[in-house]
């Protein structure tokens, strides 16, 4: 099988939702001499765009995103390993802390959009779930992350996202990272009301907002 069939596979197989399949393929591409690079640019990349479009437009569901992402996810844990290894890394258009904020131990739509991010070249740091509003901040800041991104899924611990707000203003960093939203009970009413930069109602369009608050 050439370079090209094995990548093409790569990409069919996040597609078809066949998770398991995009992870084998990816170690064949290591195994064959392809760069991670290559195999992150050239197969992953173009799956998981042809899975949000597909959702986008209504043909693809949530089920198809988590199954997709968790292929994605299988073959990044084979593929950072060989990036450090090689000094690789990939050129990235910000970086994302992000976690579901304290309180609240919901993560699936966390990690989906962590996933989603990482997939169009964000670097993402996931704290988690039940994340305290320090470890979020002390994060952004030593990683002097672009955006916070706060997931409540939770009516009684939305008000986490404000406390987030207001504490990076208090520690004078509020004009240094961006703030965006998401979670079931969130709005763009909301996220208005709390002074966030944004709100997102699902993965893919967290990854458009962020891109467009950081003019990728």
């Amino acid at each position: 099988m050439s370079n090209k069939e094995i990548l093409q596979r790569i990409t069919d197989s996040l597609v078809g939702g066949k998770p398991d399949e995009t992870e084998s393929y990816t170690a064949q591409a290591l195994d064959s001499g392809i760069e991670p690079l290559e195999i992150i640019d050239d197969g992953l990349i173009p799956g998981m765009d042809i899975v949000g479009d597909k959702f986008q437009t209504g043909e693809y569901f949530l089920p198809h995103l988590i199954i997709a992402a968790a292929g994605m996810k299988q073959s990044m844990e084979l593929l950072e390993p060989e990036l450090g290894r090689r000094h690789q890394t990939r050129k990235t258009p910000g970086t994302v802390v992000i976690g579901t904020v304290k309180g609240d131990i919901h993560e699936i739509g966390k990690s989906l959009v962590a996933t989603m991010l990482t997939a169009n070249g964000f670097e993402v740091h996931d704290l988690g779930v039940d994340v305290s509003t320090d470890s979020l901040i002390d994060k952004a800041a030593d990683s002097n992350a672009d955006i916070i991104a706060l997931s409540a899924l939770l009516t009684t611990t939305m008000t986490e996202q404000r406390k987030v707000i207001e504490e990076l203003t208090n520690r004078g960093l509020r004009d240094q990272v961006k703030v965006i939203v998401g979670g079931a009970p969130v709005s763009h009413d909301w996220s208005e009301t709390i002074g966030a930069d944004g709100y997102a109602e699902d993965a893919i369009g967290a990854v458009a907002l962020a891109k467009n608050l950081l003019l990728v």
